[in-house]
Order: C-alpha cells, then structure tokens, then sequence
C-alpha cells in the first residue's frame, strides 16, 4: 500500500482510497477514517473528555452505569449501552453479551470454548468472553460462518 498526502491551501481535508478491488481492508479502512473525528462524552476522575470511538476497546454496562474501556483508561459514559450501541458503526462495534460491546478492530485473537462461548483477546491483552447467543452472529460478520 502507498499513501500519499498533498496539501491544498484552496481546499478543506479530502482523503481518497484508489485500489484495483474493494476488499474487507479497504473498507475496514474507510469505516476508520469516517469514524476519524467521532467522539464519545466520557468522564473520569470528575474531569470531561472526548473519547476517539478509534480508541474503545469495549464499553461495558454494570449496575445501570456505562462504561468505556481505552488502553490504560476507563471512563465512565453519559449514554446507556443501547444508546452507544446505535451511534456507533455496527461492523466495527458488536453486541458480544447482555452488557457488553466489543470493537472488533481491537480483537487480536479468538478461541472457542467447550461452553459453546468465544474467549476474545484484545489488543492490549485483556480477554472478553463473547456469549453464545451472539457468537453465530459474530462468525457470520467476521466471515467465519461454515
């Protein structure tokens, strides 16, 4: 892959991927630079951020409350889990159990178990379990249906 950035003084910001075919990481890399700019509404420790959606790993719901996981932080959201279910981009983010979803661009690895539920190890190590009831889900998304 080559990438090139010219600059424009006459014009605003204009990314253009050129490829012979689409493929999965041609659009897995458009759906990145679409969500470039989104942010999330987040707090930790009494102060407010913005969180980059490329930089969730998971957000998860306990006790009614929301939470979103970062490499090495976790704030807590404004939103309840549905409502964060419906912004975000759903072949990126997955509804992986009751009160769990997952960013499938952070998923390094995957592993079945006997139970019939997916042990799901992200970028940074940390494993999630994706239940059963949503795992045939996720096998058809990811292209490993069979």
């Amino acid at each position: 892959m080559e990438v090139k950035v010219k600059t424009d003084i006459e014009s605003g910001t204009l990314v253009e991927i050129h490829c012979k075919e689409i493929t999965g990481e041609t659009e897995r890399l458009k759906r990145y630079i679409d969500r470039f700019d989104e942010r999330i509404k987040g707090s930790s420790e009494g102060e407010s951020y913005n969180i980059n959606v490329n930089e969730i790993l998971y957000i998860e719901s306990v006790d009614k409350k929301t939470f979103v996981y970062t490499s090495g932080h976790v704030y807590s959201a404004e939103k309840r889990l549905y409502e964060l279910e419906e912004m975000l981009d759903e072949k990126t983010f997955f509804r992986c159990s009751k009160s769990v979803i997952v960013n499938l661009d952070k998923i390094k690895s995957l592993r079945p178990e006997v139970t019939r539920n997916i042990r799901a190890t992200l970028v940074n190590g940390e494993v999630i379990v994706i239940s059963r009831r949503y795992a045939v889900q996720l096998k058809k998304l990811i292209g490993l249906e069979g």
